[in-house]
């Protein structure tokens, strides 16, 4: 049976310069409405953890989370899945460092009006100011990471960086950090802090 995630692997095939049959077929079988264009792994861990909080099944409602390996990708993956392509309704959520590709790559793909969420630094920075350093920390400790925290913050690098700023660095320090904390920091939250660009995005689906 096609799936979601059996979309999700052609369009990401399609992408790498595989055949463009089967995610056409895929689209109209699933079936799908809407792209939501990330950077990577870690931001969709958020945003599927923000709509599982609130009770959604995005896939279900014909919406496919596509983390794209980087923003600088986001203008052939809107080709693919946007007006020229599939002629899904797409949106995002980028690094406001990044939001010059975003833009481009929209405009374009004829995708410019349908519009993104930007955030201040990246997810993660956002996540950490609406919870604070101190709920951060206890959820980094109720994961078991305390220690490994400690010892990255007696780093003589760390010396000077704010307590916001340290615990941002630490999330990229291991391999697979930044994805499992995308999920843990956002089913933290309390349901009145979500930051505004990961709110404003799944509210927009």
């Amino acid at each position: 049976m096609a799936d979601m995630r059996s979309f999700l692997e052609s369009v990401t095939a399609w992408a790498a310069g595989g055949p463009s049959d089967l995610p056409r077929e895929l689209a109209a079988r699933v079936p799908v409405r809407a792209a939501v264009l990330l950077e990577g792994q870690s931001d969709a861990a958020a945003v599927s953890a923000l709509a599982a909080g609130r009770g959604r099944n995005l896939a279900a409602e014909g919406v496919c989370v596509v983390p794209m390996g980087g923003a600088m990708s986001v203008g052939r993956f809107a080709r693919l899945l946007g007006p020229p392509g599939l002629g899904l309704r797409l949106t995002g959520l980028c690094d406001e460092a990044e939001r010059g590709y975003y833009a481009r790559g929209l405009e374009r793909a004829g995708a410019a009006q349908q519009g993104f969420f930007v955030c201040a630094a990246d997810l993660e920075d956002e996540l950490i100011r609406a919870l604070g350093v101190t709920r951060v920390k206890e959820l980094v400790r109720a994961e078991g990471d305390l220690r490994p925290l400690e010892t990255f913050l007696r780093q003589p690098a760390q010396r000077g960086r704010t307590s916001q700023q340290q615990l941002r660095r630490f999330l990229g320090t291991k391999k697979g950090r930044k994805i499992h904390y995308g999920r843990v920091l956002v089913e933290g939250l309390d349901p009145h802090r979500i930051p505004a660009p990961l709110d404003g995005l799944l509210s927009s689906l």
